[in-house]
């Protein structure tokens, strides 16, 4: 069992949240700062599992489970969710890769996946989530090249599964936005699938946690550093914050992001991610690549998930659709 407790609390003045999100922060009260694995899980699993419920019921979109070569000489699991209407094989739809969140400890393919309902809707798309293997009974670059073995599975499947070749797109929540930045640079690096687009949503991309919004908020009740920092040993071990760690790992100690594909990339004000998601945007642009950067104010970490009917939730996720929508047009 692993286990941390929180450290001093924060020294540097914090951005205001939205008046929604102080609302529950006041009705939280206190909230155990303690991390064990176990905890993380079952939470995100009561979190989640209604919203899971809801997609297979849904009539709308047809959900599938495949297996597929994993890089470890088991299988992983794909789930595929297409418009109710479609068939198998002979479309032409865009596609969605996505790689949900959890702090890389916890949740499953179906977290976040909810979506995908809305991009069926929107884009008449197929989306596709693999289960990858959870720290920390899988470390270093394991998480990521299950991702990458999965997305390389899809690549040499897209005519089967109904996929237009043009339009793939890698998509990635939290911890998932840290493996979609992993994978897409597995892509580059090894000839992987041709990728339209890259959304990385809150991405969990640095280790380090040195950055400003890291030391601002290393405590409080939604997702903080002091849990990063947890979440990161758990995959690296005594490496985290180390020299040795690599990009397929974290990808934020790439020194080179050229030639990855047209990136969104958001966050929220007032989370640990902020300023490392800034800084890879920069990096982004240092390479040549297209970059679309947005900071909602006020937001915590999951902003979305834990006020969804707040303004500046819903222009977030207006945005993004309308990027997604944007680079799919772009790719035809």
């Amino acid at each position: 069992m692993r286990k941390v407790l929180a450290g001093p609390a924060d020294r540097l003045p914090r951005p205001p949240y939205d008046v929604e999100i102080d609302a529950i922060l006041k009705a939280l009260g206190g909230v155990s700062e303690q991390y064990e694995v176990e905890r993380l899980r079952k939470d995100a699993s009561t979190r989640t599992q209604p919203l899971t419920n809801a997609l297979l019921a849904d009539k709308t979109v047809r959900v599938e489970d495949i297996s597929v070569p994993g890089p470890r000489q088991q299988n992983l699991t794909v789930s595929v969710v297409r418009p109710a209407a479609t068939t198998t094989a002979g479309g032409n739809h865009p596609c969605i890769f996505y790689i949900h969140g959890g702090a890389l400890v916890a949740a499953d393919r179906f977290a976040g996946l909810d979506t995908s309902v809305v991009w069926a809707k929107e884009f008449n798309a197929i989306s596709m989530s693999v289960e990858y293997g959870r720290a920390p009974e899988h470390t270093g670059t394991q998480p990521a090249e299950d991702c990458y073995a999965a997305l390389l599975w899809a690549g040499k499947h897209l005519t089967e599964l109904g996929i237009d070749p043009e339009r793939l797109l890698l998509y990635g929540t939290s911890a998932g936005g840290g493996l979609a930045a992993a994978t897409a640079l597995m892509a580059r690096d090894k000839g992987g699938p041709k990728l339209c687009g890259l959304v990385l949503e809150c991405p969990m991309l640095d280790d380090r946690n040195e950055k400003v919004s890291s030391h601002q908020f290393s405590t409080g009740p939604f997702y903080n550093s002091t849990l990063n920092k947890f979440a990161w040993r758990c995959l690296l071990g005594e490496r985290a914050g180390g020299n040795s760690v690599s990009e397929y790992e974290a990808p934020a100690r790439a020194r080179d992001l050229s030639k990855l594909p047209p990136t969104f990339l958001d966050c929220a004000s007032a989370e640990p991610f902020r300023d490392e998601i800034v800084a890879f945007a920069s990096k982004l642009w240092e390479g040549g690549v297209q970059a679309e950067l947005h900071v909602w104010p006020g937001g915590p970490h999951g902003y979305d998930r834990i006020v969804p009917s707040a303004p500046f939730a819903i222009l977030a996720r207006q945005t993004r659709l309308a990027w997604i929508r944007r680079a799919f047009l772009q790719a035809t």
